[in-house]
């Protein structure tokens, strides 16, 4: 088979490109719900630089990656006292006082999912059901 044209062998090269490179054909977006975890893993593992990627401009616009980090330190005496593993606990929508919901992914420690509510809840929001990037996060202390 020969292709007479520069669009044919472009259009090869192209096709050829999809199918050798791994991901290339079917970049798959993150969902939400794997965001979060992917932030709040980071976090645990003190893996401080990975978790603040995550963190939309808006968020990282008001503190910096120190301030991050230190904002975090609460979390060390948690992952000490139930240890390192996160379970989804809920995800929904806020309804504020604002005209658009706030979308919210919330993890518990795994060794805080027999109690009858965990004792904290590791909360992050989004800007909207689109948004890839977290907007603000919280460590909730359960009543």
């Amino acid at each position: 088979m020969r292709i007479q044209t520069g669009a044919g062998k472009v259009a090869l090269l192209a096709a050829c490109l999809l199918l050798a490179v791994p991901g290339l054909a079917q970049q798959r977006v993150n969902s939400q719900v794997q965001v979060a975890r992917q932030f709040w893993l980071a976090a645990v593992g003190q893996d401080w630089r990975q978790a603040y990627t995550k963190l939309s401009p808006a968020a990282q616009a008001q503190l910096n990656e120190k301030q991050f980090r230190q904002s975090l330190q609460p979390l060390r005496g948690l992952v000490r006292q139930f240890g390192p593993v996160l379970d989804l606990y809920k995800l929904g929508f806020r309804l504020r006082d604002t005209a658009a919901p706030e979308t919210f992914v919330a993890y518990s420690f795994r060794a805080d999912t027999l109690a009858a509510r965990p004792h904290f809840q590791l909360d992050v929001s989004f800007q909207d059901s689109t948004a890839r990037l977290v907007q603000s996060y919280r460590l909730v202390k359960v009543q």
